[in-house]
């Protein structure tokens, strides 16, 4: 259908012969090779902890509830993120309280806005590294630590991401990690908690599996034959079949992320000549990881218009993001209008996110640009 889709899977014999040795094994549900998937993940991250669940979604929601985020609290959070970074937060029966962007040159959340949000009701800030782009985290630490606030990093763009020498996702007292079709490192569906903190970590794990203190595999050991329930859990289990998938793209990831940054490089050296086009994060430095490519363009040109244009030319676009808090269910709910957030509403109106992959080539990069200047007439 597209002659340049906006993102394409990698998957090779590694991926199906690890899938095919869970099924062989017999047994699917979360096992050893979870297990191996969390030691795995917690090495490349450099942390003590990584807890394998069922998606980013549930990561997020285990991360809040695992702080004691509840009713009556509020968590400062951006708009121009996908849903679930504040759907999450509702979960818990907080209020997402939301934050500007920095500006059209950086999309990630602002420090100083941050600050001017905070009141005797905020709990905690959850920062998005968007598009692969670590937060400036420095001033968002200090700004958590001075008013005695948790920090938890949506790491769903950024795996791998370096922030002054340290990888997002262990910055913050939590880092949430999603492993959708279209991520850095893919399980189809799946994700991952990661901390430090020993407390934190066991209460994830508790509340992970229905707040039972021993698992299937445990039993299976013989490591006893009943259990309790001690806390309020979820069924946010990942099973073998994505551990071993992530295994095996958890391997591959470096070179993944490599090549996305050759990517990123060909696209700015050829975008950087249309005028029409702004290309955010254009300095980003080696610690990116260039989940999407987004693009902004120029005032007055019709967003639909060009997206048009570029599906007839084979090419698939996407916007990242609409903000959240103009969906009609946080309007309705919170009564937000335009005009809330002006710096995040004007930018997610310029906002078209371009093809961006591992396997993408130059002669791909190429036909992009093309098709990009054709489109804008």
């Amino acid at each position: 259908m597209w002659r340049v889709p906006l993102s394409q899977l990698l998957f090779d014999d590694r991926e199906l012969e690890a899938v095919q040795q869970v099924i062989r094994s017999g047994w699917l549900t979360m096992g050893e090779v979870t297990i191996e998937f969390e030691q795995r993940f917690a090495e490349f991250l450099g942390v003590q902890h990584a807890i394998a669940v069922a998606n980013g979604t549930a990561a997020l929601h285990l991360a809040l509830r695992a702080l004691g985020v509840g009713p009556g609290d509020e968590v400062i959070c951006p708009a121009l993120t996908f849903v679930a970074t504040a759907n999450a937060i509702l979960y818990t029966g907080a209020r997402p309280v939301f934050a500007e962007i920095q500006g059209p040159e950086d999309l990630t959340i602002s420090p100083a806005d941050i600050e001017a949000r905070i009141t005797a009701r905020t709990k905690a800030i959850l920062v998005v590294h968007y598009a692969g782009y670590p937060c400036d985290m420095e001033p968002i630490m200090r700004i958590a630590r001075r008013h005695g606030l948790y920090v938890v990093e949506d790491c769903a763009h950024a795996p791998g991401a370096i922030y002054r020498g340290r990888k997002c996702g262990t910055i913050g007292d939590l880092g949430c990690f999603s492993f959708f079709s279209n991520k850095n490192m893919t399980t189809g569906e799946g994700g991952m908690v990661a901390t430090d903190d020993d407390r934190l970590a066991g209460k994830v794990r508790l509340m992970r599996s229905h707040g039972m203190t021993s698992l299937t595999l445990d039993r299976h050991k013989g490591h006893g034959y009943s259990y309790d329930v001690v806390a309020l859990g979820y069924n946010y289990r990942m099973d073998e079949m994505r551990a071993a998938l992530g295994l095996a793209q958890l391997a591959k990831l470096p070179e993944f992320n490599r090549r996305r940054r050759e990517v990123w490089a060909r696209y700015r050296a050829r975008l950087e000549a249309i005028p029409q086009v702004q290309l955010p994060f254009a300095d980003a430095d080696e610690g990116a990881v260039h989940h999407i490519f987004p693009v902004l363009l120029a005032e007055g040109i019709s967003r639909e218009a060009f997206m048009g244009e570029m599906r007839k030319r084979g090419v698939q676009t996407s916007i990242h993001y609409p903000p959240v808090h103009l969906f009609g269910y946080y309007r309705e709910r919170f009564g937000f209008r335009e005009g809330a957030l002006p710096i995040t509403e004007a930018v997610a109106r310029r906002e078209v996110t371009l093809p961006l992959y591992p396997s993408m080539s130059e002669d791909d990069v190429a036909y992009v640009c093309e098709a990009i200047v054709e489109s804008l007439g």
